[in-house]
């Protein structure tokens, strides 16, 4: 299971950075265990639950172990519309 996480932390960094999405991403790997800070605020949080249908604490932790291959792009394409969006 802990390879599986750091696998889609891995995944997840790299869609972002391939993606062009704005910001250093980098923390998302240097973190541990199941869930992950991914630094949006409460704001960036309530626009990707309203339009994208991704649901995260409003502190915007995500749990790793719900992502997998086939979701990780939905998740890049809301975070980066959201950030690009809302700064």
């Amino acid at each position: 299971m802990a390879d599986r996480i750091i696998s889609m932390r891995h995944q997840l960094l790299d869609a972002l950075r391939a993606r062009g999405t704005p910001g250093d991403w980098s923390h998302i790997i240097k973190q541990i265990w199941m869930f992950t800070f991914t630094g949006l605020n409460s704001e960036q949080v309530a626009f990707m639950t309203k339009e994208y249908h991704i649901y995260m604490t409003s502190d915007g932790r995500i749990s790793m172990a719900e992502l997998s291959t086939k979701t990780v792009p939905h998740l890049v394409d809301a975070m980066h519309a959201t950030v690009t969006k809302m700064g």
